[in-house]
């Protein structure tokens, strides 16, 4: 954090948000602020009428200021001593602080066995790095801590920074975690691409007792995790999908991870929308379809946008789905709400000439808490749909 601090003034709107508990002031919401104002520097806020409205970072992105209503280590306290009342001993991936719904915006924590890594949303957070690494150091006594950089798709600045150790050393293999006693290989030193979306944890258990003797397809599959969780529970099929050969490598050795023969199992890279079409071409049926795709990508078949297209795939998952199927589906977006996620995939099945009945409304796993106040906090999208 730059030293010294300044005051800057906010509009009325910004004031009525602050008041019930939200931690960002935008650009636009500002009136009046020194000329000379440096990304990273500490200000006070305050309204109009000169009262004040607490302290946070300033920054010359789409966010302006981000509030911090408590001191760093009081704040990881906190956090903490939520996970331990949340978290069970199988488990050793966990996020164990969640930027602005723990008190803490744009600085996120993530624990993977002996190794940790702080995400941050922006450079101008790039001096309380230090303070969190050293917390951590104190608390976990991490062999590694790491630091990696997650600018919001809305920062149109370019981030001049690049992950790095801040703290031990680096692993030299990948670190096996467990996720309720389900192994994961992960690369904790590689912000971008860790290999296990910990969100996702509560709905991969909700979703163990149905895989029993089903025929499953994972689409979007990253490192295979929820096909390691069909398998496991005694799925009769798996049939895991996605673009990258180096992910379905990764679930791949996820399955040799918890002692299943990859051998005995499908993969397939290809375009997700090429493959659908194959098999509904083939006529091939399955009992569980996981739909879990990325916000924005391209692949052979052109590019794909979840915002635009989510309907359209699901289409294309019930096509492939036995009657009483169901269609498991995930939204990772934060600007479309849960009604537009679910109209999304009403929309889909009735192109496909079905209906669906709901039977799970889910959501991110409760270490990635969302703050009642941040309503951006909720951001993961999770239905189970059985299809008629």
């Amino acid at each position: 954090m730059k030293p010294g601090s300044a005051t800057i003034v906010v509009d009325g709107y910004s004031e009525q948000w602050l008041r019930q508990g939200f931690c960002w002031v935008y650009p636009k919401e500002v009136v009046k602020r020194p000329k000379r104002l440096g990304r990273g520097q500490k200000v006070r806020i305050t309204s109009r009428d000169g009262q004040d409205l607490g302290s946070g970072i300033w920054d010359d992105g789409w966010i302006a200021v981000r509030l911090f209503r408590q001191e760093i280590p009081a704040a990881l306290d906190a956090a903490w001593a939520l996970r331990q009342e949340l978290l069970d001993a199988e488990t050793t991936a966990y996020r164990l602080a969640n930027a602005e719904n723990d008190g803490l915006p744009g600085i996120r924590v993530d624990v993977y066995g002996h190794f940790v890594t702080i995400t941050l949303d922006s450079p101008s957070l790039r001096g309380l790095a230090d303070v969190v690494a050293d917390w951590v150091t104190e608390k976990l006594s991490p062999r590694g801590v790491f630091l990696a950089w997650r600018p919001d798709p809305r920062e149109t600045r370019r981030n001049e920074h690049s992950d790095e150790l801040l703290r031990g050393r680096a692993p030299t293999a990948p670190v096996r975690v467990t996720e309720r006693g389900v192994a994961c290989l992960v690369d904790p030193g590689n912000g971008k691409d860790i290999g296990l979306y910990t969100d996702m944890r509560d709905n991969r258990a909700w979703l163990e007792p149905y895989w029993g003797g089903k025929r499953v397809l994972n689409l979007f599959a990253h490192t295979g995790m929820f096909s390691v969780a069909a398998a496991l529970n005694g799925a009769s099929e798996v049939l895991t999908v996605d673009l990258s050969e180096a992910y379905l490598d990764r679930a791949e050795a996820n399955f040799a991870a918890n002692e299943l023969d990859p051998a005995n199992y499908s993969f397939i890279a290809d375009d997700v929308r090429k493959v659908l079409d194959r098999l509904r071409r083939q006529s091939a049926r399955f009992d569980r379809v996981v739909l879990d795709p990325p916000s924005f990508s391209h692949g052979p078949a052109g590019p794909w946008s979840a915002k635009n297209d989510y309907g359209r795939i699901v289409a294309a998952c019930v096509r492939v789905l036995e009657p009483g199927g169901w269609l498991i589906a995930a939204l990772n977006l934060g600007e479309v709400s849960p009604r537009d996620f679910h109209n999304a995939c009403k929309q889909g099945a009735r192109k496909a000439k079905r209906d669906l009945q709901l039977l799970y409304d889910g959501g991110q796993a409760s270490d990635h808490a969302a703050l009642a106040s941040f309503p951006e906090g909720r951001y993961l999208k999770f239905a189970v749909y059985r299809v008629i």
